[in-house]
């Protein structure tokens, strides 16, 4: 294909790798740039600054440039193109893509070659999307820091000695530095909300239900958690190429069990929106540039016509102490597994967590407090469902401090106890099924500041809208070169 590049502001096909996802959707379904060009101008980023960042730790330059040969083919025959075609996009390591090993950060997983693609992976592709990358993961996705003996320390663009988050740690920092303008993640307790909130960028976790996935072999059975808590969903540096992505990732598959095909759009809601407010649900006190980043959010929402009310909802604080016993106690079960191949701060990672949930469940909760937490769980998600008929849309601290130094949670056991207290917020809301996202709102002191937005169930577009308000004014601080 014979592709005729404009003129632009952003400079010529070298750096279309700073391009959104949209903007390079548009740019090749109107053959004004190439699907090439645009995944090579990302290959030539990623060989510039992953060396140092090591935030894809599989790069596919011959299967990346046919598979952009081949959309470039598809606009030139004037097919049906996708929303994502011939966007460049990197695939966690714990997804299954064809041809690709789902290693999942464990050294004894890294032949576990992959034959067919996930659903979300299949989804992501039937979009459009060319995969150029996969991105790393700590072992088992367990931390909240990516590191792992297979694929090495990932690093944040914004700070070497800060954490690019976890699990989608890869993800995120492929993202901000430009490597990709989209990234796929998972997120079962924060794994897509803090990589993005500490890389200063936007991510998603939606709806249980609204993107068909898979975590792990196809033909194991699942935790219970993993099926009913654990989502699919996108990184990107805007929240437009968010929508955009989302709408790539959505598309049935029986393999999901909780999956819903065609999921509903959440009824509109009364004018002025109502915004909740919530600053500390008595877990974690937040810092002052947590604190600044609320109010300066709060402030813009207002200034949008929003209606914000500084409000209180415990019913987070109890569902971040519910996810310690229903999540825990079933990956217990697989402990045996991470003792005999997982890395020590996997290990260390998982023993700081359960000391810190034995204060609640104790040492070795029962069936009986199982069964009764899954009751409660409920309940708890009827009581949030209520107060979101009040307050549609929920402004609250994606953690309480900003991004931590590498390995503070295997420092020490009080030292993870901190970095739970921090997460409380971001880790209650997958326990009750409802999405979120997390936008920026600026840098204090060198490191990205963000907020979250919580909303109702399916109401992924509400609370993008708000998102979207926040980011107008705080202005969009990636792509980024490492520092």
């Amino acid at each position: 294909m014979t592709a005729t590049t404009p003129a632009t502001a952003d400079g010529d096909t070298a750096d279309l790798w700073r391009w959104s996802a949209g903007r390079i959707a548009h740019g090749i379904a109107t053959r004004q740039i190439s699907a090439r060009e645009a995944v090579q101008s990302c290959l030539d980023r990623i060989g510039a600054v992953n060396p140092e960042l090591n935030a894809l730790v599989e790069v596919s330059h011959a299967e990346a440039l046919d598979a952009a040969d081949e959309a470039d083919r598809r606009t030139v025959a004037g097919d049906e193109l996708g929303p994502l075609h011939g966007v460049p996009v990197a695939i966690k390591v714990n997804s299954d893509q064809a041809g690709h090993a789902t290693t999942d950060g464990v050294v004894a997983f890294r032949d576990n070659l992959a034959t067919v693609d996930s659903p979300h992976v299949a989804n992501l592709r039937r979009a459009g999307a060319i995969f150029v990358g996969r991105s790393n993961t700590p072992a088992f996705s367990f931390r909240w820091f990516t590191d792992n003996d297979l694929h090495g320390r990932t690093l944040n663009p914004w700070s070497s000695a800060h954490t690019p988050g976890g699990s989608s740690g890869g993800a995120g920092s492929a993202v901000a530095s430009g490597m990709v303008p989209v990234a796929h993640g998972n997120d079962v307790g924060g794994s897509i909300r803090y990589p993005a909130y500490v890389c200063g960028v936007v991510g998603l976790r939606p709806t249980v239900g609204k993107v068909a996935g898979l975590y792990g072999p196809p033909d194991a059975d699942a935790a219970l958690s993993m099926q009913s808590m654990l989502v699919q969903g996108p990184l990107a540096r805007t929240v437009d190429d968010v929508r955009l992505a989302l709408r790539g990732l959505a598309g049935a598959d029986p393999r999901d069990p909780f999956h819903v095909p065609g999921a509903p759009v959440a009824p509109p809601t009364a004018n002025p929106l109502r915004v909740a407010l919530i600053r500390d649900h008595g877990v974690a006190t937040p810092t002052a540039a947590v604190n600044s980043a609320l109010d300066r959010a709060a402030d813009w929402l207002r200034d949008a016509g929003y209606v914000v009310e500084e409000t209180e909802l415990p019913v987070l604080a109890e569902a971040y102490r519910l996810w310690y016993l229903l999540c825990m106690e079933e990956f217990r079960q697989i402990m045996p597994l991470v003792e005999e191949v997982g890395d020590e701060g996997m290990k260390k990672a998982a023993a700081g967590l359960y000391a810190g949930a034995a204060a609640w469940w104790g040492q070795q909760p029962s069936l009986t407090d199982y069964m009764n937490g899954y009751a409660r769980r409920g309940t708890l998600v009827r009581a949030l469902a209520e107060f979101l008929e009040r307050y549609p849309t929920v402004l609250l601290p994606v953690s309480a401090e900003q991004a931590f130094e590498h390995d503070t949670d295997i420092a020490s056991v009080d030292s993870m106890r901190r970095v739970m207290a921090a997460q409380s917020s971001m880790v209650a809301i997958p326990l009750l099924g409802f999405p979120a996202v997390s936008v920026p709102t600026g840098v204090v002191e060198g490191l990205p500041t963000g907020v979250q937005l919580l909303g109702r169930r399916f109401d992924e577009e509400g609370i993008l809208d708000a998102a979207a308000v926040i980011e107008a004014r705080a202005g969009t601080c990636t792509p980024i070169d490492p520092r």
